[in-house]
């Protein structure tokens, strides 16, 4: 197989719910970002052979092929295809492992893997309206074989299952905040961002910077009432040990060595592997943990091999769930903080992490990185790359 590389990877900021972002449409948002991905490596976008880009809620503004109708949007290439797709929290992951394969196998010689989710317009479960007038997508025969448990659920009894305390999530949870407060103090993330420009009343604003990081004490933490407050036994998880509802958009720009010295672009990773597993899916968020060992089986590597990780934080129970398996050392474990502090755009967190793990790997000098996220239903992805 051809080696696959990655010359570069941007990411919108991340705004919080109702934030700055609230007002782009979905369109615009990941557009602007593919614009800027292209322009940061003086390409015209006529080059890339195709988009693949990762969106959970397609439905209204991000409905009928979102990738798509971006790049067009953009006014880029109509010749160009585009693809949408859905594997949950991991869709973006996902599009990164189809981008991989193409150009891996041949069909493909440059693949942009992409992602994008304004849950300010399309909010979580928009396409599942109360009563289910148009089915349960976990109804039917499903019911009779998987008890169909929601996020938190799984998320609890994943705690319970790892004996969590509350208190242990919550000190993650603020490791978070705090990690991603020092990653902004110290302009960690400024070689990753694409400004975006928002409408506004009094003319154009341009956001910058990620939105959903606060002020967080672990006295604040405790205080803050659980998310199923009627749940026997209790319920683990609140507002602030879990993920922040967002809104964002990320870009990864894939190629063959080959292809990359001809147009004379620096390759910043390798692409080692790329997977997507199938997990439990009643606690349906174990699923980085057999995507790790499945991954560090294929490559042949242990974890004392990689230098960052990066984990989506769904839940603190996953991350914390995955580090007891492991014996994992969590100085090395989103480094910059996660979806807790940042926010998890859903779509687009796939691409978002990859581009953070790429460029946490040149500051920090490291060599490999893990990238492996839950995804509902039951799923886990895990991409190993190498710096170069």
């Amino acid at each position: 197989m051809r080696e696959v590389v990655i010359v570069d990877a941007v990411r919108s900021p991340i705004g919080k719910r109702n934030g700055g972002l609230s007002g782009k449409h979905a369109n615009e948002l990941l557009g602007d970002v593919l614009l800027g991905l292209l322009r940061r490596n003086n390409l015209s976008g006529a080059e890339v052979d195709h988009v693949v880009g990762g969106c959970v809620g397609q439905l209204g503004m991000q409905a009928a092929n979102v990738t798509r109708n971006a790049w067009l949007a953009a006014g880029l290439p109509l010749e160009v295809p585009a693809v949408t797709v859905n594997a949950q929290c991991g869709s973006s992951q996902e599009a990164a492992l189809m981008a991989h394969a193409q150009i891996a196998s041949g069909l493909a010689d440059i693949v942009i893997a992409a992602g994008v989710e304004v849950m300010s317009h399309v909010p979580l479960g928009a396409n599942m309206p109360p009563g289910g007038p148009y089915g349960n997508p976990r109804g039917g025969r499903y019911a009779k074989v998987y008890e169909p448990t929601i996020q938190f659920e799984g998320a609890d009894r994943i705690a319970e299952q790892w004996s969590l305390k509350r208190d242990e999530l919550d000190a993650y949870a603020k490791s978070s905040q705090d990690r991603a407060a020092r990653a902004w103090d110290e302009g960690r993330f400024d070689s990753q961002i694409i400004p975006i420009e928002v409408a506004a009343p009094d003319g154009t604003v341009v956001v910058t910077r990620d939105e959903a990081l606060r002020p967080t004490t672990l006295d604040g933490l405790a205080g803050l009432k659980p998310v199923q407050p009627d749940r026997t036994p209790e319920s683990f998880h609140t507002a602030g040990n879990s993920s922040q509802i967002a809104d964002g958009a990320g870009a990864v720009l894939l190629m063959s060595r080959q292809r990359a010295d001809q147009l004379g672009l620096r390759p910043r990773a390798r692409l080692i592997d790329s997977i997507l597993v199938g997990s439990d899916p009643v606690l349906m968020l174990t699923g980085p943990i057999p995507a790790t060992a499945k991954v560090l089986g294929l490559t042949k590597f242990t974890l004392a091999d990689l230098d960052v990780i990066e984990i989506n934080e769904a839940f603190a129970s996953v991350v914390l769930a995955w580090a007891k398996e492991y014996g994992a050392d969590l100085d090395r474990v989103n480094v910059n903080g996660g979806a807790i502090s940042l926010g998890h755009p859903i779509g687009a967190t796939g691409s978002i992490l990859i581009t953070k793990a790429v460029h946490e790997l040149e500051r920090s000098h490291g060599r490999y990185g893990l990238i492996t996220m839950c995804c509902g239903g039951g799923l886990g992805t895990a991409t190993v790359i190498e710096r170069l």
